[in-house]
């Protein structure tokens, strides 16, 4: 299936935020207003869950497993003072969990990260993965992606008095960190190849590694890196616009599953009613100042 090369209006819209004076830094989500919204979230009949061995089988379950992140300022946040978890991929996980249980509550989380997400569905200790997951190629020979419900683009951080380095054209030669198991190292390598790049477990140490000096940049998913500016990640900035292909945003399932129908036809249904612009307004717009609510990318 080609890759959709729509929703360049949300990296468009939040570009503007990221380095002006509209981006409220550390804004909270108005966790009522998100609560509410998954309240309110469709739920299948009957009918619809049997059509669906997927489906089925959570239904059986009484609980959704899925797999997320809880340190994604917009998409995935784990709030310790109430145990809840929000954001854009935590609220379509809880969408769908209501969906087929009636509570958007009844799941059990699995914490996973760009290395660990293939292999929690292919040992079966989740039913789904909901984490900021770009849909790839080599990733879909071992699982299969609903969606794409989301998109984005590259983007390269550095430290705010790095005068160097303003554009991922300028990264010839740089230290540059980017995550293992994700799509940094193939991007880097299509569009700075002469940059010395080295890989990190996770978000959190890469950016650990440009505070500390250890590199000069750090080149992920661009919504990724708003996400750290939200957290108020202080002497950083954007250097340049979102670069390379659009970044499809899938759901991972076990391979081959009959969720993956099931799911696409949820997702059809929260963008039609609705809610998925909803989501978005109160999980990443609100939050960074922008109001141009994107169009949700084409999927099957």
């Amino acid at each position: 299936m080609p890759i959709p090369s729509i929703l360049k209006t949300t990296v468009a819209a939040l570009a503007i935020t990221a380095s002006g004076a509209l981006f409220a830094q550390g804004t909270p989500i108005n966790a009522a207003a998100f609560d509410a919204l998954i309240a309110q979230g469709p739920v299948a009949d009957a009918a619809t869950i049997a059509s669906s061995s997927w489906a089925t089988k959570i239904k059986q379950a009484g609980t959704m497993r899925f797999g997320g992140t809880q340190t994604s300022n917009l998409f995935s946040l784990l709030n310790e003072k109430d145990g809840k978890i929000r954001g854009f991929d935590a609220g379509l996980a809880q969408l769908l969990t209501r969906y087929i249980l009636g509570d958007g509550a009844k799941y059990q989380f699995t914490q996973v990260n760009s290395s660990t997400r293939e292999q929690v569905l292919i040992n079966d200790q989740v039913d789904m993965v909901f984490a900021t997951y770009s849909i790839t190629p080599a990733r879909a020979e071992k699982i299969s992606f609903a969606g794409p419900y989301y998109t984005s683009q590259a983007g390269v951080l550095v430290k705010a008095n790095n005068k160097a380095i303003q554009s991922y054209s300028d990264l010839a030669g740089k230290k540059v960190a980017t995550q293992a198991g994700s799509t940094g190292p193939a991007i880097l390598a299509q569009y700075a190849p002469k940059a010395v790049v080295q890989e990190f477990q996770t978000h959190q140490e890469a950016l650990d590694g440009l505070r500390q000096g250890r590199v000069d940049a750090y080149v992920t998913d661009y919504t990724l890196l708003l996400n750290a500016l939200s957290l108020g990640v202080s002497n950083a900035r954007l250097a340049g616009a979102p670069f390379g292909a659009q970044d499809p945003y899938g759901v991972g399932l076990p391979k081959g599953s009959d969720g993956v129908a099931f799911v696409n036809a949820f997702l059809k249904k929260l963008e039609a009613n609705g809610t998925w612009a909803k989501l978005w307004t109160v999980s990443i717009g609100q939050r960074t100042g922008s109001t141009a609510v994107p169009t949700p990318p084409a999927h099957p």
